[in-house]
C-alpha cells in the first residue's frame, strides 16, 4: 500500500509557476479532467492554460515527495462553460474513487473556496476585505475586523452496551439518510458548551438514553460544509428510546455480525463502527 501523501499547507504561492494540481469548484462540485478516460485532478501551471477563467484562486500548499507538487484551489462562475472533457463531480461521489488523503485535500480546497467566496465583504461594516499576506485570513481595511476560515466543531459518538445476547452498538437513521442507511449519533457543538456536554446532550436529544464512560477516539475534517468531527466512544447507562422525530427516523441496537447499510469507509462514523466490529467480531466479513 502506498504511503499517505504528505501535505505542507501554505498561503504564499511560489514566484515561479510550475505544473500544479488544481482543485476547481463550480458551486459545490469539483472539476475533474476526463481527457485520458479516468477522472483526474487537473494539472497545469495556471488554470487559464486549461481553458478556465476562475473568479478567484488560492494557494493551498505543497505535496511533498520526490517531485514536490504545488496545489491551488479556485472558484468558477456557476454559468461558466467547461472545456471539453472536463466534468464536475459531487465530492461525496469520489469517496470510493480516490484515496482518503486525496479526498481530504479536496475537502480542504472546498472549504477555502467557500470561505473566500463568502467573505469578500466585511460582516461588520460591509466594506471590501483584503487577503492577509502571511495567513489564511481576510481583513477589513475600514473597521479592522479579521475573518478566518470558519470551522464548526461537531461530535460523533459510538454508544455500545453489553446485552445477554452479546455486545451491541447504537445506530440511528436520520430522516435525511438514503433508504436503509444507519449511523452513529452526531451533532454540532453549541456556544458555551464543552465537547463532553455536547455528546451527552445529543445522545439524549436524539435517542432519549443516557451514557457513561465517555472516551475520545479521533477527529476528522468534514467539508460538508465546514465541520471538524470529534469522535468519541461511550457506554449505555440507561433509559428507553425516545426519538427526536423531526431528525431521527429510527434507532436500534445492532450486533457486530448483523449490521444495516453503513456510511462510506472514508467517514469517521464508519471508522467508529469498524472499530466496534474489530473488537467484537474479528473474524466476520466486512459489513455492507
Amino acid at each position: 500500500m502506498p504511503s499517505p501523501l504528505a501535505f505542507l499547507p501554505a498561503v504564499r504561492a511560489p514566484e515561479v509557476a510550475t505544473p500544479a494540481r488544481w482543485y476547481l469548484y463550480q458551486e459545490e462540485r469539483l472539476v475533474l479532467d476526463h481527457r485520458t478516460g479516468d477522472p483526474l485532478l487537473p494539472l497545469a501551471r495556471t488554470a487559464n492554460e486549461l481553458g478556465f477563467a476562475p473568479l478567484r484562486t488560492q494557494y493551498l500548499g505543497q505535496l511533498e515527495g520526490a517531485a514536490p507538487l504545488h496545489c491551488f484551489s479556485g472558484e468558477l462562475s456557476a454559468a461558466a462553460s467547461l472545456p471539453a472533457a472536463f466534468h464536475t463531480h459531487e465530492l461525496r461521489s469520489l469517496f470510493e474513487l480516490f484515496p482518503e488523503e486525496e479526498v481530504v485535500l479536496a475537502g480542504r480546497a472546498r472549504q477555502v473556496v467557500q470561505w473566500e467566496r463568502d467573505h469578500q465583504f466585511c460582516g461588520r461594516c460591509g466594506s471590501v476585505t483584503d487577503p492577509m499576506p502571511n495567513e489564511r485570513a481576510r481583513r477589513c481595511p475600514a473597521c479592522d475586523l479579521t475573518s478566518y476560515p470558519r470551522i464548526s466543531p461537531a461530535i460523533i459518538v459510538a454508544v455500545t452496551r453489553q446485552c445477554e445476547e452479546g455486545p451491541r452498538i447504537l445506530l440511528a437513521r436520520n430522516q435525511r439518510f438514503p433508504a436503509g442507511r444507519y449511523s452513529v449519533v452526531a451533532g454540532f457543538v453549541e456556544p458555551g458548551e464543552t465537547l463532553e456536554e455536547c455528546v451527552h446532550r445529543e445522545v439524549a436529544e436524539e435517542t432519549g438514553i443516557s451514557i457513561t464512560n465517555l472516551r475520545y477516539f479521533q477527529s476528522q475534517p468534514w467539508p460538508f460544509p465546514n465541520s471538524l468531527m470529534l469522535a468519541f466512544t461511550a457506554e449505555y447507562a440507561g433509559g428507553e428510546f425516545l426519538f427526536a422525530e423531526e431528525e431521527i427516523a429510527d434507532a436500534q441496537w445492532f450486533s457486530p455480525t448483523a449490521l444495516p447499510l453503513l456510511p462510506p469507509k472514508i467517514s469517521i462514523a464508519r471508522k467508529l463502527i469498524d472499530d466496534f466490529i474489530r473488537q467484537h467480531a474479528p473474524t466476520s466479513l466486512d459489513p455492507p
